[in-house]
């Protein structure tokens, strides 16, 4: 899913009476360009290092064939990231309550399966 199609429901998360926030391991100066290109109203915040991913246990290291194809693409990593690990997060949609527990997280392997703003919006009603 890519960040537009989230900020289509932005408001219908508001209207959940809950906070959208987009996490990539990309240096801030990347996320704000990202913010800006594609107008996005909520946050998009730097986990540097991957450290929060990693403590999700949903980091990964690209392994060298593929980084040999994003490298193709024009895709370096270590250039968005700030560092050498070319290391990224599974998509995930993590959902935390307010005093910081995580009430939901669904992340896939196959990084084509993304969670559907829709499915979202369901969680946090149920929650």
């Amino acid at each position: 899913m890519e960040l537009h199609a989230l900020q289509q429901h932005y408001a219908a998360v508001r209207g959940c009476n809950a906070e959208l926030v987009a996490i990539s391991p990309q240096v801030s100066a990347k996320n704000e360009e990202v913010k800006k290109t594609q107008r996005l109203e909520y946050p998009v915040l730097a986990d540097q290092g991957n450290e929060y991913a990693k403590k999700l246990g949903i980091a990964f290291a690209l392994p060298d064939e593929l980084r040999e194809v994003y490298a193709g693409f024009g895709i370096v990593l270590p250039d968005f990231n700030g560092d050498d690990s070319w290391e990224l997060p599974l998509p995930a949609r993590i959902i935390v309550d307010s005093s910081g527990v995580i009430r939901s997280l669904q992340a896939d392997l196959d990084y084509t399966h993304r969670p559907e703003p829709e499915e979202t919006l369901e969680v946090l009603k149920i929650l």
